[in-house]
């Protein structure tokens, strides 16, 4: 089955093509035969594909098939897991434009900016993290010549992942690799909104796979992410979403005590100090932004702190470099920014922009309410809005709009500001921006977040640990460090040796 057809039908169909799951090898429909129609982002009403609706009945079998290929692909050697996930980097890479195209349709993410890196991002992670499988290693204790004293690091089981609808791709490649190469088999749960990609990657893995290592479950986060979170079979659950979401799943998992890592929202703090306002600085807070990705980022820099003697000049500058950005059709090769996911998060963008545009204190420098005339109307698109006159206080400062949105606060005080950086429930990301390096990083390290760039804003880098303070998350990804906390367990093994050694001594209960 091929997903080159889903941007638009086969010649002489009339009817979107259909897209099945994968459960144990095979390529299925839902057991109750329903489906949900996957519609575009950037075209309302424009149905690309339909999906199974999957539901509690098909993540069983879904896990029933995982179990039943874990013991295999465990006690493999991890030069067979790293010779798989190798190959399946490369035919990644080799259909790198396809899941790039397929990305922009499914997503709304634009082409040039933001889909092809995620492609290429993709195959690294399956590359870095076959390259990494035999670093998966226990220690020994020196415990006398009468002691073998070992631990080993072994595979959880069954991991199930729940991916979002903003860059599932990327993520996914957080968290299959990884759990791949250190021996779990995987049951992923592909977004609602954002389905697509997630089965061409499963298609293009299958090639290579066992069958059963790796099941993808389509459907919605009631019924098919509700069915794995609460699945007895399921050892882990690994969930990237809203914190909102990550807190009903942290209870439900821990009713069960599961193993589980969350990696949630962000409002993420970007503080500029004084000194020359280059066009290096505008770049770097155009892409800490996340602007190109339509602000729909758990990492995007959108609480925009300017000291005061540069702030004017930023604030001129930034609101020129955003209003010259291109948005538009996802698939056009000019445009810098494509569309939000859905009508739902459309309105909620919109809602938010609104409470903006009412509150006196704050100025629009740029963009504001999405057009109601024009090309931009026929998908789900905003414009770049950057906000000046922002408290910390105000509710744009605060909660975490999801839109390409920025709020610029005005400080002078080191202190003030980096308190003003810590008071949020958030602790996800932070960017630091001085020419005084002793500065940057001193206040890097007085931050409340998991992740804190200087002098760049880019994205996540393979092999870095990534994952957040407070309430954006539990646990690490895209390292190795990540990899063994999160997809492996310690066990301990003493062995007496000599036959008549003496036994070691009892320290314990």
């Amino acid at each position: 089955m091929s997903e080159q057809s889903v941007l638009s039908p086969p010649a002489g169909e009339s009817s979107p093509p259909t897209r099945l799951m994968l459960i144990g090898g095979d390529w299925v429909e839902a057991a109750d035969g329903e489906w949900r129609e996957i519609t575009s982002p950037g075209r309302r009403g424009q149905v690309l594909a339909r999906v199974p609706r999957g539901n509690a009945p098909d993540v069983d079998r879904a896990v029933s098939a995982a179990r039943k290929a874990f013991p295999a692909w465990r006690d493999q050697h991890f030069k067979e897991r790293q010779r798989v996930l190798l190959r399946i980097a490369d035919a990644l890479e080799g259909r790198a434009e396809e899941l790039a195209r397929l990305t922009a349709a499914d997503t709304g993410n634009a082409l040039r900016t933001q889909a092809r890196p995620e492609a290429a991002l993709l195959a690294d992670l399956f590359r870095y993290f076959g390259g990494v499988a035999g670093e998966v290693k226990g220690t020994t204790l020196p415990a006398g010549a009468s002691q073998l004293q070992y631990t080993r690091q072994e595979p959880l089981g069954v991991v199930g992942a729940i991916l979002p609808w903003n860059s599932p791709l990327m993520i996914a490649g957080f968290k299959v690799p990884a759990a791949l190469a250190a021996g779990n088999t995987i049951v992923l749960k592909a977004a609602e909104d954002a389905p697509l990609t997630i089965l061409l990657l499963a298609e293009i893995c299958e090639e290579f796979l066992p069958p059963g290592v790796l099941n993808v479950v389509t459907g919605t986060g009631r019924a098919a992410g509700n069915a794995l979170v609460e699945h007895p079979g399921v050892d882990k659950i690994s969930f990237t979403g809203s914190t909102e979401v990550g807190r009903g799943i942290a209870g439900k998992a821990g009713e069960r005590l599961a193993h589980l890592s969350l990696e949630l929202g962000g409002k993420n703090p970007s503080i500029v100090f004084p000194g020359a306002v280059t066009d290096e600085l505008i770049e770097g807070l155009v892409l800490s932004s996340r602007i190109s990705r339509q602000g729909q980022s758990c990492t995007a820099g959108s609480r925009l702190y300017l000291h005061r003697d540069v702030h004017d000049e930023v604030l001129a500058r930034l609101a020129e470099r955003l209003g010259a950005m291109k948005v538009g059709d996802p698939l056009d090769e000019s445009s810098d920014i494509g569309s939000v996911i859905n009508e739902t998060q459309f309105d909620s963008i919109t809602e938010y922009l609104q409470d903006g545009l009412a509150n006196p204190a704050l100025h629009a420098e740029v963009g504001g309410l999405p057009p109601t005339s024009g090309p931009l109307t026929e998908g789900y698109f905003h414009v770049p809005t950057l906000f000046s006159g922002g408290d910390n206080s105000f509710r744009l400062a605060r909660e975490e709009i999801f839109g390409p949105v920025v709020v610029a606060i005005a400080w002078t005080d080191v202190d003030d500001v980096v308190r003003m950086a810590n008071d949020t429930a958030y602790g996800l990301a932070a960017y630091v921006w001085s020419q005084d390096i002793d500065q940057a990083i001193t206040t890097a390290h007085r931050l409340e977040a998991g992740w804190v760039q200087v002098n760049q804003g880019g994205g996540q880098v393979v092999g870095q640990s990534y994952g957040g303070y407070k309430q954006s998350g539990i646990g690490r990804e895209v390292s190795l460090e990540g990899m063994i906390a999160g997809f492996t367990q310690t066990k301990q093994i003493n062995v007496r040796l000599g036959s008549g050694a003496t036994p070691a001594p009892r320290t314990g209960p």
